[in-house]
């Protein structure tokens, strides 16, 4: 047993703590484009539209991130019980016989 319950938490807390971050990075970085473009409505419009795409691809990426690493975590967990559970049989086996 490698890993405690409390340290797999902390990955999760750790991990909604950046893309949290991140995602406000984002919008507070569109503000300020918006708000010092030196460009035209339909320019900047455009640049909106692109920014927001990069975002929607940043965020979509981040979520698979979020996924693969709740998945990696959730195995982690799940063999971390398994090998609780073997632990208590073998303890079982020896204080019956």
């Amino acid at each position: 047993m490698s890993e405690s319950i409390d340290d797999v938490d902390d990955q999760q807390d750790d991990t909604l703590g950046r893309l949290a971050w991140f995602l406000t990075g984002a919008v507070i970085g569109a503000t300020v484009a918006v708000l010092y473009a030196p460009k035209s409505g339909k320019d900047t419009r455009k640049l909106l539209t692109d920014r927001a795409q990069q975002g929607k691809q940043a965020v979509a990426d981040t979520s698979k991130d979020i996924v693969d690493a709740s998945k990696e975590m959730f195995e982690r967990g799940r063999k971390l019980v398994d090998e609780a559970a073997d632990l208590f049989d073998r303890a079982r086996k020896m204080v019956k016989g």
